[in-house]
């Protein structure tokens, strides 16, 4: 059995360690078996590639690598700062994400 991930795709991350370290981006991609997840403008590398139909001249591509989730830290809904995550069951009996910071629920 797998241990959740406090990171979804779409959420908004501060990077705390690595060549990236203090910037921020919204999760594009998780990859929850390696644990790994593609942040938009963050752990940027260069690919070559050849001639294609999308790049009729080839030559060198950047884009995002993916940084491994113990990296990353979501961001408060409220003030934008880095927070942990707590998960709590809500009125409905449903269990959601809250920022321990804040206590404001994540969506």
């Amino acid at each position: 059995m797998r241990k959740k991930l406090h990171i979804k795709k779409g959420d908004t991350v501060f990077v705390n360690s690595g060549e990236s370290k203090g910037s921020k981006g919204r999760v594009l991609e998780v990859d929850v078996k390696k644990q790994r997840a593609i942040v938009e403008g963050v752990n940027m590398m260069s690919k070559h590639t050849k001639p294609n139909a999308d790049n009729p001249n080839g030559g060198i591509v950047k884009k995002e690598a993916s940084i491994h989730i113990s990296n990353l830290m979501h961001l408060d809904p409220k003030s934008g700062e880095p927070t942990r995550i707590g998960r709590k069951l809500d009125d409905k009996n449903k269990l959601v994400r809250y920022s321990k910071k804040s206590g404001e629920e994540i969506k």
